[in-house]
């Protein structure tokens, strides 16, 4: 045990200016110590590691530093014009060199992140067949129904800290991609290690694979997934279940499950069904809520008031949707002990069908029921904004370019400084662009969206918009969990990482019409996310780690996993 965050090998006790020796099974050299990403340095091996692990010849004599060769890599990164050529290129970087990979990632980070998160992930995930090189993280099929424990053994790894499982079936707002959204693990896990500093063989990405209903590839020669419609109600919960008991079984209490893209029927249930007994987080419904409360909480001091002031009208009510919606109601019930029945009211939703209201309360799914208010229908979300009159416009509906001009231009006829978040992925998908929101608002908007848009002109001021990114929170929220021994996720905790995250906004970003601090100094905001998380954690008796650190952020910061070469004896 060391600074809280389990470490079972000698790299990870020792500092890094202490010598460590490269396990694998035996002691790595010569050329399987060039093919093993985790001690593989390339050209950044010494004079004397290349005598004392056979290496000679087997390198070109140059000696680069880690810097040098950084600055090499970007150099290279930037020559692709492409981005689905530099995803390929930085996964090609991971499997090579990974200390290299994260020392890029945690370098560049606002830079690098649309390229292995969104929205480029989202390209990836759609070709994943024709690009797919080596397997990454653990797939397990219907064929694996009976024997999952003995396949989680199969990994290398067995001290494992946080699983991000997907099956597939809605991937961003691209939809059913089956067995090929492995993509999302696996990039949701290289931002755990950069950003929240988790180390990367805490680790396992995991695709749980129960078939696909997308026809293309079903018939696409190249799918690396089982050809079959997908499995659907006990068939589905079985292998669910079987799943569930054995991360317990194999990896105790206290391993972190994140679902990812799931649909929005399984992704309910499945929080619903496992909170109680695992630690289990739903980054599309708790991680999405809890960035855009932060964003509402931070913005308050642009707009004025109390949350509890403003109304909410959100165009899309699945799980994005009615979690945010649900989260700002617990945060105005906090604040004016008011009850949650109560705050409620003041959030409206829209659903491909209109206003979600009381007379429609019978044919509603049970997560929309709580939203189901008294008014008369509403057809359009134009009529809606009219109806309503919200302060704040929220789109989580995966339907790109339904914050039209007239809907904008609404808003702001309401509103002296109307808040809009376009908040669906990838970019394609988003209700507007950053530059609409700003014209059609004759500059007035204060505008956030889920994937990343370039500054924007208008009127001689220069606008930058925000990223509702689910990345300011899920890598602290976890490093807070873990390092804290949590053995449950609670409400409060969503609460805690919201207002830890807004309190990071400064001065000189509200200048500029920014709701988010810069992603530049992410790995400091997970640091003091993870301390109020894990400072509620103990406050809630969830935490099992003993006793209590004094200073939380430093002993986050002292957690998280360093990219720096080490030396080797």
């Amino acid at each position: 045990m060391m600074n809280g965050v389990e470490k079972t090998n000698g790299e990870d006790l020792a500092t890094e200016e202490q010598l460590i020796t490269p396990w694998t099974v035996s002691v790595a050299s010569g050329y399987t110590l060039l093919r093993d990403p985790r001690h593989n340095k390339g050209l950044a091996f010494t004079e004397n590691e290349r005598d004392a692990h056979y290496l000679r010849g087997l390198l070109p004599p140059s000696l680069m530093t880690q810097e040098l060769q950084e600055k090499k890599l970007m150099h290279n990164l930037r020559q692709y014009e492409v981005p689905l050529q530099r995803y390929m290129a930085m996964m090609d970087l991971q499997e090579r060199n990974e200390r290299l990979f994260y020392k890029l990632l945690i370098d560049n980070v606002e830079e690098l992140l649309p390229v292995v998160y969104t929205p480029t992930v989202g390209e990836a995930c759609q070709k994943y067949g024709s690009i797919f090189r080596r397997p990454q993280g653990l797939y397990i099929s219907l064929k694996e129904k009976g024997k999952i424990l003995e396949v989680l053994k199969n990994w290398p790894e067995s001290n494992i800290q946080v699983i991000v499982v997907t099956d597939g079936e809605r991937i961003l707002g691209l939809g059913d991609l089956g067995c090929q959204g492995m993509g999302i693990p696996v990039g949701k896990l290289s931002l755990y290690t950069a950003l929240g500093g988790l180390r990367p063989s805490a680790c396992l990405p995991v695709t749980i694979d129960v078939g696909t209903n997308n026809e293309k590839l079903l018939n696409d020669e190249f799918y690396i997934g089982l050809r079959q419609r997908r499995a659907t109600g006990q068939e589905y919960a079985e292998l669910l279940e079987e799943f569930m008991t054995a991360v317990k079984k194999n990896y105790g209490e206290k391993v972190l499950v994140q679902f990812e893209d799931f649909a929005n029927h399984n992704a309910f249930e499945l929080l619903e069904k496992y909170s109680p007994t695992h630690l289990v987080f739903n980054d599309d419904i708790q991680g999405t809520a809890s960035v855009v409360l932060a964003g509402l909480l931070a913005a308050l001091k642009l707009v004025g008031g109390a949350l509890a002031d403003h109304r909410f009208l959100f165009l899309g009510a699945g799980e994005a949707g009615t979690g945010i919606a649900e989260l700002i109601a617990l945060e105005i019930s906090k604040q004016t002990k008011a009850p949650l029945e109560e705050t409620r009211k003041k959030i409206w939703l829209v659903d491909s069908k209109g206003l979600i209201v009381s007379s429609r309360r019978e044919s509603l799914q049970h997560f929309k029921k709580p939203w189901a208010h008294d008014h008369e229908p509403v057809k359009g979300l134009l009529d809606a904004v009219k109806a309503i009159k919200p302060t704040v416009l929220i789109g989580s509906s995966g339907v790109g370019k339904t914050f039209t001009k007239e809907v904008v231009e609404a808003m702001a006829s309401i509103n002296e400084k109307p808040l809009i978040l376009a908040l669906s992925n990838p970019t394609s998908q988003s209700e507007c662009t950053a530059e609409e929101a700003y014209t059609w608002s004759k500059g007035r908007a204060i505008f956030a969206s889920g994937s990343p848009f370039d500054p924007v002109e208008y009127n001689r001021q220069v606008f930058v918009p925000g990223q509702a990114n689910n990345a300011y929170i899920f890598p602290g929220f976890g490093l807070g969990l873990i390092m804290s021994g949590a053995i449950r996720v609670h409400d409060d905790m969503l609460l805690a990482a919201s207002e830890a995250l807004a309190a990071q906004v400064k001065q000189e970003n509200f200048d500029k019409g920014l709701i988010y601090p810069p992603f530049s100094n992410i790995r400091n905001i997970s640091a003091n996310i993870a301390a109020k998380v894990a400072a509620k954690a103990y406050e809630l008796g969830l935490a099992s780690r003993l006793p209590r650190p004094k200073d939380l952020v430093k002993y986050a910061e002292s957690c998280m996993y360093s990219p720096i070469y080490r030396s080797y004896r």
